[in-house]
């Protein structure tokens, strides 16, 4: 067997085009643009990267986005001051404000992100958002558990009534993507198990999955002895293997192996990681028209 591959690079592609129509129809209306602005700490080369590549994706479809920096030296405090002075102003009109993660070590991130206000999350991470989300009636859904969803749906790979093992329960991915699936209608009612660092019999659980979800960070986790043959293998991980000279991305998944077993599966890079920021670009324009009562 050989797996169908998932493209999320595609998806995101087309679900880009169809945003900058609704941005420009917004711009029309309100007079200025849905407008982002990104808070980046400390010099992380990876977190440059996100960064950069969200802004490039801000600007294909329209959305205005800014760039604010911190130092990595900084602290609790002067990042929750520069967080809320975004949110009352002070670098402009705002419609959502994204904190790149990870902080560094001396920051309290959950302080930080608690000061985004719920109405400007964009990320999905205030616990109103993830309170609604969990009521089955979500504002902002955070980016990457809306992306699986949405290539789920897409690929018309079925949810309904079949068995979906989450492995990672994050507050950023497996939780809320656990709550997705289980929900009611489209990408949904299907039987969730989430698995994690304290499952006994991990391979088991694997095994018995319809559709599978990797999301721990862990290169290689998910093996071809852990996979039904045909199930839905997706890989949320993204990880940088070797020296810097000759490092590449890989997934969670040993994707070679595995997809001569499972029945479709997402790449690494190009499968979840475009989606997630398709998803901050349609939660950006979904805060700006809540703001201005279009929805």
């Amino acid at each position: 067997m050989t797996a169908r591959i998932l493209d999320g690079k595609a998806l995101a592609a087309a679900i880009e085009g169809s945003l900058h129509e609704e941005v420009e129809a917004f711009a029309t209306a309100s007079g200025r643009a849905p407008r982002l602005v990104v808070v980046l700490v400390g010099d992380l080369p990876a977190s440059a990267s996100y960064v950069a590549a969200k802004a490039r994706a801000a600007a294909r479809v329209g959305i205005d986005a800014e760039v604010v920096r911190a130092t990595g030296s900084c602290d609790t405090a002067s990042l929750v001051a520069l967080v809320r002075g975004i949110a009352h102003g002070s670098h402009g009109p705002v419609d959502g404000i994204l904190v790149q993660l990870p902080l560094p070590r001396q920051v309290d991130t959950l302080a930080v992100l608690d000061t985004v206000p719920a109405d400007l999350d964009v990320d999905g991470f205030h616990p109103e958002n993830a309170g609604l989300l969990s009521q089955g009636r979500p504002r902002f859904i955070p980016c990457t558990a809306a992306g699986v969803q949405r290539l789920l749906v897409d690929a018309r790979i079925a949810t309904a009534g079949r068995h979906a093992v989450i492995v990672g329960r994050s507050d950023i991915v497996g939780k809320p993507l656990a709550l997705l699936l289980a929900s009611r209608g489209p990408g949904g009612d299907a039987t969730v198990t989430l698995c994690h660092s304290r499952t006994t019999d991990l391979a088991d659980h694997c095994r018995a999955a319809d559709i599978l979800v990797a999301a721990v960070g862990q290169p290689g986790l998910i093996t071809a002895d852990m996979v039904r043959p045909g199930a839905t293998v997706i890989d949320v991980g993204i990880n940088r293997v070797g020296e810097d000279g000759g490092s590449r991305l890989v997934g969670d998944v040993d994707f070679a192996a595995v997809a001569a077993v499972a029945g479709a599966i997402t790449p690494v890079p190009g499968g979840v990681g475009p989606l997630t920021v398709a998803m901050l670009l349609a939660n950006t324009l979904l805060a700006a028209e809540l703001r201005i009562g279009r929805r």
